[in-house]
């Protein structure tokens, strides 16, 4: 039975998603800023009634009440979100940001939370909400990590993590494999409208398919900075090739071009035999990248 009152700030797919999963009648209240249009107004009214929570009309009207607080806006407001939650906020109340943003803006938003005698806790939400609702994966990090836990699991989240002591951890843990999932989507599309437009795409794919070895991200890591170490200046070469070969396809290269410079770099700082591990070739590249700085 849960018994916590919640207030929602944001109320789209992920709200949507959480209120609805195991009924959270009588105890949920929600606001999003869509309400204070009238055009989408009366549909984000009725999403409040499909859900079963309270809709607010105000920031003020959905947290001044509330122990638990989740912020579910896009990333380009949770800043604003935050600063709004703060004057409203009731002392000890926890505020935990779901949203996907930089670790340095989630450190701001703890800052103004705190000050208004808040607890912050850096959540980062790790899969798509749909369809797993209350079974997504959570990280939690900062000093209230450990109570947000507790009070989300009350809640009915079952996948929940604490991941470090500084709020912008878990946020980093996100953000950083965000670095690897979206820009592989990136180079996906560019090479996909290459391929298709040249005519060899089931060639291309069947020979990614054969070249592809079953390892751990660890390994794959450590196999891709020992590869641009040892030759980052003849790939920065190749793709240099890649590139002139997109641009007469008409296809931007822009992942491509980003490929050459990062290749270069590496190539460029002549370091000689790899380190053996992963840490050591990271070391490897920052203690030079600082010398020549």
């Amino acid at each position: 039975m849960l018994t916590q009152d919640v207030s929602l700030i944001g109320f789209g797919e992920a709200g949507q998603a959480f209120a609805g999963a195991r009924g959270w009648r009588g105890i949920a209240r929600a606001y999003d800023r869509l309400t204070d249009r009238p055009e989408p107004r009366s549909a984000k009214q009725a999403e409040y009634l499909r859900a079963t929570v309270r809709g607010c009309g105000s920031t003020r009207e959905a947290v001044f009440e509330a122990g638990l607080v989740l912020s579910l806006v896009t990333a380009n407001q949770a800043l604003a979100a935050a600063g709004e939650v703060a004057e409203y906020l009731r002392p000890g109340a926890l505020f935990c940001d779901m949203n996907s943003v930089a670790p340095g803006t989630k450190q701001a938003a703890a800052a103004m939370i705190e000050a208004a005698g808040g607890r912050y806790v850096d959540v980062a939400i790790m899969s798509p909400v749909t369809p797993a609702r209350l079974d997504v994966p959570l990280l939690l990090s900062g000093p209230a990590a450990e109570d947000a836990h507790g009070a989300l699991g009350a809640l009915g989240f079952s996948n929940i993590r604490r991941v470090g002591p500084r709020v912008g951890q878990a946020s980093a843990i996100k953000m950083i494999r965000s670095v690897v999932v979206k820009g592989i989507e990136a180079l996906t599309a560019e090479a996909m409208l290459a391929a298709e437009l040249t005519g060899v795409t089931e060639e291309v794919l069947a020979s990614l398919d054969a070249s592809e070895k079953s390892c751990s991200w660890f390994e794959r890591a450590d196999y891709n900075l020992d590869r641009m170490i040892v030759h980052g200046a003849r790939r920065a070469e190749e793709m240099g090739e890649a590139v002139k070969m997109l641009e007469q396809l008409g296809v931007e290269p822009a992942m491509t071009r980003a490929t050459v410079r990062c290749q270069d770099r590496i190539g460029a700082l002549r370091l000689g035999r790899p380190a053996p591990n992963l840490a050591g070739k990271i070391e490897q590249i920052a203690t030079e990248r600082a010398r020549a700085a």
